[in-house]
């Protein structure tokens, strides 16, 4: 168990807008739920800092993102994702058909970024030509079903925030096609407009704890 914080702990690596925890930190940021931004060095001090969250309970595998909520230690950031969208009640379908076309969407993008991870060090034609491309076309397909510009129309979900971190990621190693499918374009656009995750990205992206 965590020790109860008056706030929620984020740990995550300190690299930038990377990766799985900036999901996390968009998503409280839109929520509004103050948290503390715990960020590691990816460095040669990242080995003994992993197995350091590991040995102390912090961390199961020593890896992250970890989120302390309300006394437990969460992990896997989709997972975290569902869970606070539970607590809130908001950020998911209410149907079942709704939820399930939200949890198809996130399991694509797992998908994605198994493959994008594996391109970080060396971007492959393969990659940048046609895994990416395919994938948000796929994706589009999907946010083509409702009138938008998110996933279930007008209503933001969780898997909202991945696929617009999926956007980030691939723009940040230069392999974001550049015609993106106009629904992909048009959940871009409201992301940026939501007043909390605006006036976050307008601080470069920092959290004041």
């Amino acid at each position: 168990m965590a020790t109860t914080t008056s706030k929620p702990v984020l740990h995550y690596l300190d690299i930038g807008s990377l990766g799985r925890g900036e999901v996390v930190r968009l998503f409280l940021v839109d929520a509004g739920i103050e948290f503390q931004d715990k960020r590691y060095a990816f460095d040669d001090t990242w080995s003994s800092t992993s197995a350091d969250l590991e040995s102390k309970g912090v961390s199961r595998t020593g890896l992250v993102p970890v989120l302390e909520y309300n006394g437990v230690y969460l992990s896997q950031h989709m997972p975290m994702l569902r869970f606070l969208a539970r607590e809130l009640g908001s950020y998911d379908g209410e149907s079942s058909a709704d939820k399930y076309l939200v949890d198809t969407v996130a399991d694509i993008y797992i998908d994605w970024r198994a493959e994008w991870v594996s391109n970080l060090k060396t971007v492959t034609d393969q990659y940048k030509n046609k895994v990416a491309p395919e994938y948000y076309n796929l994706v589009a397909k999907y946010y083509k079903e409702r009138d938008g510009p998110f996933l279930l129309g007008n209503k933001i979900t969780y898997a909202d925030f991945a696929i617009y971190q999926s956007i980030d990621n691939d723009e940040k190693i230069g392999t974001l096609p550049g015609n993106l499918p106009d629904s992909i374009l048009a959940l871009k656009k409201a992301m940026e407009a939501r007043p909390k995750v605006a006036a976050y990205l307008g601080s470069g992206r920092k959290i004041t704890t």
